[in-house]
């Protein structure tokens, strides 16, 4: 074997060992499914979202849990004017309120607290994979809920409590439940759907157009006008990749 092809060699061996590496750190420790369903004059509408949690795998351990995914949209196919309705759409953003702060770490822990909830005891990252079934997503670990009188306009955001939905969206709507459940990691990066793993939600831009455009004006707005404090991290609010 001549000195090119042992260089050559290692260096294949150095990539494949170097990928490896990254592909255990950054994929999913769990993916669940979170699911938005809206009791409306016409029936019950449905919104999903796939979420991918990436605990820190780090060496030194000094990052943290991260999420995938976007915030959960539910089309409720109503007129503004139709019904009294004010409001055509529920979104569940990936934040959770505390007092006057926003938490952007909590909704990493929805799917654990929730089967922990459910099953009567403590489920941790070593075993979340192995529940089956959805649970509730009940209390504390019920997101932020927004609705948008336009969606094109993040101006209109007006923030939708949980038992008093009607306020927002109009006589006749209520917010029947949430719910998280576990789906199989899949083959992460290649999760293409199928076989190989139901792939992490996109396209809310299509939904929210302005969050296509770059920096986090547009959500700043939207969490502004819901009275929610806005900051540096507001659009992970909505998106996170």
């Amino acid at each position: 074997m001549s000195f090119i092809s042992k260089w050559a060699g290692l260096l294949g061996l150095l990539a494949v060992l170097v990928i490896g590496d990254q592909i255990r750190i950054n994929r999913p420790g769990h993916k669940f499914r979170l699911t938005v369903e809206v009791t409306t004059p016409d029936g019950i509408k449905t919104g999903a979202g796939i979420l991918a949690v990436v605990p820190d795998r780090n060496y030194n351990r000094s990052g943290r849990t991260m999420m995938r995914g976007e915030a959960v949209f539910v089309d409720l196919g109503q007129d503004p004017g139709k019904h009294g309705a004010k409001g055509r759409n529920l979104v569940a953003l990936l934040v959770h309120r505390q007092d006057a702060k926003l938490d952007f770490d909590d909704i990493n822990y929805v799917a654990l607290r929730a089967y922990g909830a459910a099953r009567g005891n403590r489920v941790s990252f070593n075993d979340i994979q192995r529940q089956t079934g959805a649970v509730p997503v009940q209390g504390d670990l019920v997101p932020v809920l927004v609705s948008f009188a336009d969606p094109r306009d993040p101006a209109t955001a007006r923030l939708v409590a949980g038992d008093r939905a009607e306020a927002v969206l109009g006589e006749g709507y209520a917010i029947r439940g949430l719910s998280a459940e576990v789906v199989p990691n899949g083959l992460w990066p290649i999760d293409f759907g199928g076989a190989l793993g139901e792939p992490v939600t996109r396209g809310i831009e299509a939904k929210l157009p302005w969050l296509a455009a770059p920096g986090d004006d547009g959500a700043a707005t939207a969490l502004k006008a819901a009275g929610l404090p806005s900051g540096d991290e507001a659009r992970e609010a909505f998106a996170r990749k």
